[in-house]
């Protein structure tokens, strides 16, 4: 049935919300404004980004049959989001939660809004009205917001364990940590925005958690001086570079070192262990770069020295919070008097399906922190002596090895694991049918530059400080990894997600689409960045590729001065590009499956000599 409007929807809606509303893609959205006359025209917003009536909207997809009924938690949504804008929604969704709650007085939520979400807690309960509200805002703002993967959170916890009744997270958020573990007495957090702060209480609330949330900086000034918990769990924010190091300098939770200005992360670190009882345990999501950075390595030798340091465990890349950048989690323990100083410290490398196992090797290698890992799994117990050298390197995969991943007796499990890897390669070889060589029709960059169908940058050469937002480089690129350098990104190229980045060298391309947000394009790298509606990226990518690897493709020294506005691509419809380029979408997904199974291979075959040469391994009988 059609719901009635109601006097003053006046809210307005971007293609974006639209496209929500409606449960559609913004492609789809865009193809019905050029389809349809009667679409309604934009009522506010940019010639890139425009707003529309909703009321107008709504009308017209109920009069086209696109929806039989625009779901009301979506009209309630949009009027909350049309009462101010992005910088300060978040206090009227706070409003809004709280005033679903029975809290506060109405001020900022207009009449309108407020008569929908009731509308909205009859039909689904304040509760559950309250919790879209949450959800929705953490999703509009998940670029600022930067929340813990939930099956990050959940291991988190695990690592923890199962005693825990009071918890602290110094950088809260929206407090997804905090409300991880169910069984408290107890939950603390600290938010450094007042309006984000007032969210994190409404989710406590939400999950029946008793607890508490302070506002302001942590390390600054700290909402909970003399607090004493069983265990932190915190994602702190990355490479801060105005953290509070000069005012700071003295202050005496830095036990371990004062942490170096540019490692703002080793300074949360210690903060956690200042709030836990002797025997808690703090668990940090960490940038992997933290784990090697040489202004670090002090304290991170302390930590290894004092035994506080207990496990490092590396996420996979993919995991990456809002970058794509690798991350580890560290687990501490803060010694208590008497406590015999730990010999080993446990490394692991996790994949999410792998996530359980690891927390029961952690909790068997706490009761025996000595005992080596006997498991198949990429865990091993690492002697705190290996370690101690120059760099003080925690990065698990510098000491898990195909040796340590796979002993002896579990190896017929390791080769069952890599047949299977094997098989699934088999299902991933590209598909392509034989056709007359044809000449198609081209067109340069440099015309389509013009056209604005793509933008062109150029990083020039700099070099990599060390420090800052992660960079992608050269090597990254021909390698097929993750970034792992950073530099400062003042007046460098950042690039957007589904910008097309190329490296050139002696006879070849190396072309990669960035799918991660806030990389920094590295040094004599050139970006494209195409305009989605009228250039595939991965089309575009793929006969890049192509440049480089059929005849003609130049010499070594033309290729080393690589000039992308001289380089031809066929001219095709936006539709044949999407066919070509979901093709070689699936040729790079294979071609980056085929190198991670080149590495398991070695590392599988050297793991066979070694138990050849050990006497653990023979080969079979007859």
């Amino acid at each position: 049935m059609r719901r009635p409007m109601m006097a003053g929807d006046e809210a307005t809606v971007t293609a974006a919300d639209i496209a929500r509303m409606v449960g559609v893609g913004r492609a789809a959205v865009s193809n019905w404004r050029k389809r349809y006359e009667d679409f309604p025209t934009p009522v506010g917003g940019t010639a890139t980004s425009p707003t529309f009536s909703l009321k107008a909207v709504e009308e017209w997809l109920l009069h086209q049959g696109k929806v039989e009924e625009v779901p009301l938690r979506e009209r309630a949504w949009q009027q909350i989001r049309n009462a101010a804008d992005d910088l300060h929604l978040g206090a009227v969704v706070a409003e809004a939660t709280e005033l679903l709650l029975g809290q506060g007085k109405r001020r900022l939520v207009a009449a309108p809004a407020w008569r929908l979400l009731q509308e909205l807690a009859e039909e689904q309960g304040s509760a559950e009205a309250a919790r879209f509200l949450l959800d929705r805002y953490a999703d509009v703002h998940s670029r600022r917001l930067f929340e813990t993967p939930p099956e990050i959170a959940q291991f988190m916890a695990r690592l923890a364990g199962p005693d825990v009744r009071s918890v602290l997270d110094p950088a809260c958020g929206l407090g997804t940590l905090l409300t991880t573990i169910r069984h408290l007495d107890h939950a603390y957090g600290q938010e450094a925005d007042d309006t984000v702060a007032r969210l994190a209480r409404t989710r406590l609330t939400l999950a029946g958690i008793e607890g508490s949330v302070g506002t302001g900086d942590s390390l600054r000034g700290d909402s909970w001086p003399d607090l004493i918990v069983d265990a932190v769990l915190c994602h702190p924010p990355f490479n801060e570079r105005n953290w509070g190091y000069d005012e700071l300098a003295s202050d005496p939770r830095w036990a371990y070192g004062l942490p170096p200005k540019a490692e703002s992360e080793l300074a949360w670190v210690q903060h956690a262990l200042s709030h836990l009882k002797p025997g808690g345990i703090a668990v940090l999501l960490m940038p992997a770069v933290a784990a090697n950075r040489r202004s670090g390595r002090r304290i991170r030798s302390n930590l290894l020295r004092q035994g506080t340091l207990q496990a490092v465990i590396g996420l996979p890349s993919r995991m990456g919070v809002g970058t794509g950048l690798p991350l580890h989690l560290w687990v501490l323990r803060k010694p208590a008097d008497g406590d015999p100083v730990p010999s080993h410290v446990l490394m692991a490398e996790a994949e999410p399906e792998a996530f359980g196992e690891i927390a029961d090797r952690w909790r068997e290698f706490r009761s025996a922190p000595g005992q080596r890992a006997e498991h198949a799994g990429p865990v091993r117990a690492v002697p705190i002596i290996e370690l101690m050298d120059e760099n003080v390197d925690l990065t698990p995969g510098r000491h898990v090895s195909a040796e340590d991943q796979a002993p002896a007796q579990q190896f017929p499990a390791v080769r069952e694991q890599l047949l299977q890897r094997l098989e699934r390669l088999t299902t991933m070889v590209p598909d392509a049918v034989p056709a007359p060589a044809k000449t198609m029709p081209s067109v340069d960059l440099a015309e389509m530059e013009r056209a604005g169908a793509i933008k062109v940058f150029s990083s020039g050469r700099f070099d990599i400080s060390g420090s800052g937002d992660p960079v992608i480089t050269d090597q990254d690129l021909f390698s097929g990894t993750t970034p792992q350098s950073r530099t400062q990104p003042d007046d460098r190229v950042v690039i957007e997600p589904g910008d097309v980045v190329v490296a050139a060298r002696a006879g070849e391309f190396a072309v990669r689409v960035v799918t991660e947000k806030g990389i920094v394009l590295g040094p004599r790298l050139t970006l494209l960045r195409p305009d989605p509606q009228r250039i595939d990226a991965y089309f575009l990518a793929g006969f890049l590729r192509a440049t480089s690897t059929g005849p003609g493709s130049g010499s070594q020294s033309s290729i080393s001065r690589f000039d992308p506005r001289r380089v031809l691509v066929p001219r095709m419809p936006i539709e044949e590009q999407r066919r070509y380029g979901e093709a070689f979408r699936k040729v790079f997904a294979f071609e980056d499956e085929l190198r991670n199974l080149d590495i398991a291979g070695r590392a599988t075959a050297a793991a066979i000599v070694k138990g050849f040469g050990t006497g653990e391994l023979s080969p079979p009988s007859g």
